[in-house]
């Protein structure tokens, strides 16, 4: 289970609303002298926050801020659902639209949507919602199966398979979930929209994939429909001696594939190292594996995964290829 987010972490800086820096002295004139000066950042209307703390967010983080906003001016109670629930499940968020925070209401009464928020309406058992980082959000597998409703395949696989590799949650528990909204009362799932993708989320879902750049590696895959591998795959020489783990692997085909993504390089860079020197060694450790297993190697990157039908092409020669010469 991933811990909380440290007190100090800038996504969990103090939102504060209009009517209590008017109640602390300010006027409208000098609170907007605070937010020219950057001193204040304004998260929507009626709701600041120090311009610092903003500064140090990214793009996800900053969606997690403006959506404590959110439910700290909500006139009702309100949940983070949907994919303004993933920052604080320190969730990726490959692709998804944030221009708009998804929160549920608990009173069951209608949803509706002002400027940059959406209010659903949707049947919260108590085991769909959770305290996190000091906001009610709802549940891992709640949240992943909202995701289904507003998502392609491969942004929600990018974030079931992390969800699934973090151990937050199981295909197991996911699917019991799943059923018990699809068969329980008509109002469980009435307001949302087709979830026909749940299903196959639930079968391809894989907590042995890591990055998000495998995970889209995955997706490429099944939709191009190409031989499933084997994820994350130990490469041992004749005698069993430990060579490495692999991203992706043939094993019928001797072939194995290795996604090239900055992020991978970074996260494990040795100390004095820089991520040249990574690249370098991680090339000659393929090339040790490829010489001591008679394994061939492809690779791909980001590029890559942007013209999926050339890259399947492109895979799919060097299996075949690797079949025939062997």
């Amino acid at each position: 289970m991933m811990k909380p987010l440290p007190p100090e972490h800038p996504m969990l800086a103090p939102v504060q609303l209009r009517r209590d820096l008017i109640a602390d002295g300010y006027t409208d004139r000098a609170i907007a002298r605070l937010v020219d000066a950057k001193v204040l950042k304004k998260l929507r209307h009626g709701a600041y926050v120090a311009h610092d703390a903003w500064e140090a967010l990214d793009h996800e983080g900053r969606h997690g801020l403006t959506a404590r906003a959110v439910v700290k001016a909500g006139k009702t109670d309100l949940v983070l659902s949907h994919v303004s629930s993933l920052p604080d499940w320190g969730a990726p968020m490959w692709g998804l639209d944030l221009s708009v925070v998804h929160v549920t209401r608990t009173d069951h009464k209608a949803g509706r949507r002002e400027a940059g928020v959406k209010q659903h309406r949707g049947l919260l058992m108590p085991d769909d919602t959770t305290a996190r980082n000091g906001v009610r959000i709802t549940s891992p597998e709640r949240t992943l199966i909202e995701l289904t409703t507003m998502a392609d395949l491969e942004q929600c696989l990018v974030v079931w398979n992390h969800f699934v590799h973090k151990k937050l949650t199981t295909i197991d528990r996911v699917n019991s979930r799943y059923r018990a909204l699809s068969t329980g009362p008509r109002s469980s799932m009435e307001h949302w929209p087709d979830t026909l993708t749940t299903e196959l989320l639930l079968r391809l879902a894989d907590g042995r994939i890591e990055t998000v750049g495998e995970s889209r590696t995955q997706c490429l895959f099944w939709k191009q429909r190409l031989p499933k591998p084997v994820p994350q795959y130990e490469m041992r020489d004749a005698d069993g001696n430990f060579l490495g783990r692999v991203d992706f692997a043939w094993p019928e085909h001797k072939v194995f594939l290795e996604f090239d993504g900055r992020v991978k390089y970074e996260k494990y860079l040795r100390e004095g190292e820089t991520a040249a020197d990574a690249v370098i060694r991680e090339k000659r450790r393929e090339e040790r594996i490829c010489e001591r297993t008679g394994w061939r190697c492809i690779r791909i990157t980001w590029a890559d995964l942007a013209y999926p039908e050339r890259t399947a092409m492109r895979i799919r020669n060097f299996l075949f290829a690797s079949t025939a010469t062997a």
